[in-house]
């Protein structure tokens, strides 16, 4: 399938979800076996970028239990065999390729797509049993210290969450104002990937992509940003800005683009701020 054709499809469903209020980021998940992220079940990586909306969109779709995926042949390699008939999910992965004359080369970037299968889909493998998921409580203090192992400086009160960039500051109503943990946590991990952004870290500017809409993108990225972030903890998510909605349909209606733009730039600041308590683990373990 032509690169143009996956921006057309993907673009268009992520439209449909949104224009129905339910994007497939903040359907609810269950806990268990084997984490919430998409993940290749052979070399055990998470997907990312498009790909996690991608999967997740057809994971609950098809009913499938399991966020594992491999392509056909490394199905075949541990000694799986996808089920006649199955048809596979369409993602994408970036490639690198240098352009030019020896000493005036360039990187570019190039779109590859490929298929792959849910585990569901695939007889013969030997799947690890489902492990009980985590109590609330050891969720909860897991995506708290998530937060504060960035440093991030954070303020409790008034009846609004905001991240302040003049100020370097994430402002948050007090947990009580929430309706629960989960969407306390939410809220907190939305405001974290804005944080993310700011010019002394990422530096994400958006003006020249996305002009007059870059405050809207710069919105659904921390947006999805927030939902991977809860997906690795374990957090159920929630839709913080229906507000938006409209916003973000008149962009991707205009930019087949922008929902790859963003899903790549959440997945680059959810990285980001997963480095900090990955490497507050390695120091603990080297203590």
């Amino acid at each position: 399938m032509h690169i143009s054709e996956v921006y057309k499809r993907v673009t268009e469903q992520i439209i449909r979800d949104l224009e129905a209020g339910c994007p497939v980021w903040i359907k609810p998940w269950k806990t268990e076996g084997g984490g919430l992220m998409p993940f290749n079940f052979a070399t055990k990586r998470t997907y990312n970028g498009i790909n996690v909306p991608i999967l997740w969109q057809q994971a609950s779709n098809m009913g499938y239990a399991s966020q594992g995926w491999l392509t056909y042949k490394q199905a075949q390699a541990i000694g799986g065999q996808v089920r006649k008939g199955e048809r596979g999910t369409i993602v994408v992965f970036t490639k690198k390729l240098r352009v030019g004359e020896e000493d005036d080369q360039k990187l570019i970037s190039m779109l590859r797509t490929f298929n792959v299968f849910n585990v569901s889909q695939i007889d013969g493998l030997a799947l690890p049993e489902e492990k009980p998921g985590e109590e609330p409580e050891v969720r909860y203090a897991h995506a708290q210290a998530f937060v504060e192992a960035t440093q991030a400086a954070v303020s409790h009160g008034g009846d609004k969450a905001c991240f302040i960039p003049s100020r370097d500051i994430i402002l948050m109503p007090h947990r009580v104002s929430f309706s629960g943990e989960e969407h306390y946590h939410a809220t907190l991990l939305h405001e974290c990937v804005h944080w993310s952004g700011h010019e002394t870290r990422l530096n994400r500017d958006l003006k020249n992509r996305f002009g007059t809409e870059a405050y809207a993108a710069e919105e659904l990225i921390a947006e999805l940003g927030a939902a991977f972030l809860c997906a690795h903890l374990g957090i159920e998510g929630e839709l913080r800005h229906a507000g938006y909605i409209k916003s973000w349909i008149s962009l991707l209606k205009e930019d087949q683009r922008a929902i790859f733009t963003a899903a790549s730039k959440a997945s680059q600041a959810a990285d980001y701020l997963r480095a900090f308590s990955d490497a507050s683990e390695q120091a603990d373990e080297a203590a």
